[in-house]
């Protein structure tokens, strides 16, 4: 049963953790708007969600390097990243190589939080029509 529900909420769990991801890097690219050379990244919400709901399940045990002597360095398999960054091209190019367009950056960073507002919220009302459901 348990697995049932948590394959039904798996897709608001991947768009979460992507929509959180995706303010991660537009407010890096906000904080270094003045910085020289630095180049604005973003990727493509969909690709990234498609990609995420084709992988396998988060919830398999991790793999870890057994250690043979104190001095050796722990290691861990990771999850490959399924949103891989892409570089925004400048609408206006800067004299110092900065590719930030604060307007541009702003915008998205106004509609990611709106829209992951919107899937806490979608997913708060499926909770509280499942609870509803199981109270009758």
């Amino acid at each position: 049963m348990t697995d049932r529900i948590g394959e039904e909420f798996r897709f608001y769990q991947e768009a979460i953790n992507l929509r959180q991801r995706r303010q991660e890097v537009l407010a890096a690219n906000i904080a270094n708007a003045d910085t020289p050379h630095y180049k604005a990244r973003d990727f493509e919400f969909s690709q990234a969600l498609k990609a995420a709901m084709h992988q396998p399940k988060a919830g398999r045990p991790a793999t870890e390097l057994a250690l043979t002597s104190v001095r050796h360095i722990p290691g861990k398999a990771q999850m490959p990243d399924v949103a891989s960054l892409l570089y925004r091209q400048p609408l206006q190019p800067s004299l110092d190589g900065n590719t930030v367009d604060m307007d541009t950056e702003r915008v998205q960073f106004a509609d990611n939080t709106q829209r992951y507002q919107a899937d806490l919220a979608l997913v708060s009302a499926r909770i509280k029509s499942m609870m509803s459901a199981l109270q009758q």
